[in-house]
């Protein structure tokens, strides 16, 4: 794989421009998901797809973090609304956690506030460049 800079039209180093107007795009998206920050908002997403009530341990493997990392993403999202703590009824020493409606709806919200910034930036682009754009970025994002 070639891995030597990727030089545009003047000559200059073209990758460098890329990763730096990429990240200036993930961080429009990411103001427009409101005051939220991000490690808070995979928290919920991921409390979300696991599709039923989690042991904070549980969650903390799968967003790969420390389960004091998930203690107090929990107390917050609690404090919030956003979450609820319940008995493990298997277990009655844990403790398991599941989202609120209010948490389903602070998600949706987000998501949607995600879609309409990502499809203001795609709308300056013409449908064929937009078609290839996702192309190329699923050629760039392939493992």
């Amino acid at each position: 794989m070639n891995t030597e800079p990727v030089p545009d039209a003047s000559g200059t180093d073209a990758s460098g421009e890329l990763l730096e107007l990429l990240y200036s795009i993930l961080r429009g998206v990411r103001r427009e998901s409101g005051p939220y920050a991000p490690g808070q908002l995979r928290f919920l997403r991921t409390l979300a797809g696991c599709g039923c009530a989690q042991r904070p341990g549980s969650l903390a493997d799968a967003l790969g973090v420390a389960p004091r990392s998930v203690t107090s993403k929990v107390d917050v999202a609690e404090a919030e609304g956003l979450v609820q703590r319940l008995p493990d009824p298997t277990d009655r020493r844990a403790t398991l956690v599941e989202l609120t409606s209010a948490g389903h709806a602070l998600l949706a919200d987000a998501a949607h506030q995600r879609h309409e910034h990502i499809a203001a930036r795609l709308a300056r682009l013409p449908e064929p460049e937009q078609t290839e754009l996702l192309r190329l970025l699923r050629v760039v994002g392939a493992d």
